[in-house]
This record gives structure tokens, C-alpha cells and sequence, in this order.
């Protein structure tokens, strides 16, 4: 008996003794906290999501339905609605903005612009609005009897249903979407700009390239391990689209401006069909995960 007692004592001391902060055991003790942290708001919801996606809720209760969402989910029409208008937004919004941050970081760069700085920041703002004065401002902007429509009646042109009309509709989110992020890429790009050697402009004229084919022989080819970040994070944000939608037209009309991240939201939240809204949640993880290898591969191919 004596001879157990004193076993299990020697384990206690030898295993604190592991437990001691030394220098081979404080790593583990710093990263703890955030690898706790992490599994707790970042692997456990992933993993919970993607084992809801199998059930349905029922009578109370949550009961193993197996594929039955995504059975569902491939037969809903308004699932195809949302995922045609958000692919609309990604195709037309993402390439526009993109290329119109790189104008604006060319010159912002340029050094015949005076004030560069209150234009950088006047650019930079709309990406730190927060989103109730973001509303209102293109809610007041685009509504019937707003500011953009009365400027067409100055000029003798009928009033637009900003809002309203499905084809208009689409605009103005596509409008809200440029307004708020172009700056924001511009700032990314206009830091890659400042890296690129200035040796290799006053080569180019000395050899007497013009100022455009600077711009597609060195400027863009530099740039291009940028661009493919700014569309790669533009492209995440369009799948994942939400606020616009929500705030400024609600999915209407006729679920013309829903995107898949405003459908998951009224399935999850608004119906209560967490199995649901978890399947769509998956569907759009993996559209994500190939939008953004389809994207690495096809534009980063030169960049190792």
C-alpha cells in the first residue's frame, strides 16, 4: 500500500515538474491563450457548421438528415438567382475597381499631382465609414426623389428607379461597392508603386519609351504580384458580399440584388433554418477556396 502511495506521489512531482515554466515549456504557455482562443472562435464553429449542414431542424430538436440540404440547395432557384447576380458582381465590379485603384495610385504617384496627400486620404475615407452613414448617404443619394435624380431633371433627363428597376438596382450596388473600396486598393497599390526602382523608368527613357508603354512594360508587370492580391481580396469580399445588398435594397426586387451571403443570413437568421443557412455557408467555402486558386494560378503563375 505504502509502495502505491509513494509511486503515485513520485508520478504527481515528476508530471508538475514537466508542468514547471522553464525555458523549454514558457512557448507553449505564451501561444496557449491564442491557440485556445483560436480553436474556440475558429475551428470549432467550422467544424460545427459543417457538421450542421447534415442536419435539419424538426419538432424542436435537430435530427440527421444526411445530403438533404444539398439536395435542396441544388434545386433551389433562388440559390442560382443569388450565386448568377454575385458572379455578375465579381465579373463586372472586381476587374473596374481594380483597374481604377491602379489609375488612381498612378497618379497619386505621379509627381505633377499637387496636394497628394488630402487626396489620399479623400480616397482612403469611404473604406472607414461606418456602415449606418454609408447607408444613409446612398440611401438619400439613390432613392426616387434623391440627389443623383435630381441633378438628371437639371439636365432635362428623366428620373432612373436607382433601386427599384432589377437592372438599376444591380448599378447602384456595383456604384456602393467602387465608391467604398477602390481607395483602399489604391492605397495597396500605391505602396507597391513606391518599391519599383526608378532606375528602370530612366532606362526606359533614355531608350525612349513613352510614358504609356512605361506603364504596360514596367508599371504593370512590377505590379503584378499586387494586382493579383488586391483582386484576390476583392474577389473574397464579392463572394462574401452582404452589407450592400442588405442595407440598400434588401435582395430586391424580386431577388435581383441577392447575394449568396444575404440568402445564407435570411435562411439562417431570419428563418431559423440553421442546416440550411450551414450548407450554403459550405458551398460558399468551397466556391471561395477555387475562385482563389483558379485566381493564384492563372495570375501568379510567373511569380513562383
Amino acid at each position: 500500500m505504502e509502495a502505491c502511495l509513494s509511486q503515485e506521489k513520485e508520478t504527481r512531482v515528476s508530471l508538475l515538474s514537466k508542468l514547471k515554466l522553464t525555458n523549454k515549456t514558457a512557448p507553449y504557455y505564451f501561444i496557449a491563450p491564442a491557440v485556445f482562443l483560436f480553436s474556440l472562435f475558429t475551428i470549432y464553429p467550422f467544424l460545427r457548421t459543417i457538421t450542421l449542414s447534415f442536419f435539419s431542424y424538426e419538432r424542436g430538436q435537430y435530427i440527421f438528415t444526411g445530403l438533404a440540404n444539398y439536395s435542396r440547395l441544388f434545386g433551389d432557384e433562388v440559390f442560382y438567382q443569388a450565386l448568377s447576380n454575385t458572379f455578375i458582381y465579381l465579373l463586372i465590379q472586381v476587374p473596374l475597381m481594380s483597374m481604377l485603384s491602379l489609375v488612381l495610385a498612378v497618379a497619386m504617384n505621379s509627381r505633377f499631382i499637387k496636394w497628394k496627400s488630402q487626396f489620399r486620404v479623400g480616397y482612403f475615407l469611404p473604406s472607414v465609414t461606418e456602415m449606418v452613414a454609408y447607408s444613409i448617404i446612398f440611401s438619400l443619394f439613390l432613392n426616387d426623389k434623391g440627389l443623383l435624380n435630381y441633378l438628371l431633371s437639371i439636365l432635362g433627363i428623366d428620373s432612373v428607379s436607382w433601386l427599384v428597376d432589377p437592372f438599376w438596382a444591380k448599378f447602384s450596388i456595383m456604384l456602393a461597392l467602387t465608391w467604398r473600396w477602390t481607395g483602399y486598393n489604391m492605397v495597396i497599390m500605391l505602396a507597391g508603386l513606391q518599391g519599383i526602382p526608378a532606375d528602370l523608368y530612366e532606362a526606359a527613357e533614355i531608350d525612349g519609351a513613352s510614358k504609356l508603354k512605361q506603364f504596360f512594360y514596367i508599371t504593370i508587370p512590377q505590379m503584378k504580384p499586387l494586382i493579383l492580391f488586391s483582386m484576390l481580396m476583392s474577389t473574397i469580399g464579392t463572394i462574401n458580399l452582404f452589407s450592400e445588398p442588405f442595407i440598400l435594397t434588401k435582395g430586391g426586387p424580386g431577388n435581383s440584388t441577392m447575394s449568396l451571403g444575404l440568402y445564407l443570413y435570411n435562411q439562417g437568421f431570419m428563418n431559423l433554418n440553421f442546416g440550411y443557412a450551414s450548407a450554403i455557408s459550405v458551398v460558399l467555402l468551397i466556391l471561395t477556396a477555387v475562385m482563389s486558386y483558379i485566381q493564384v494560378k492563372v495570375g501568379g503563375k510567373d511569380n513562383g
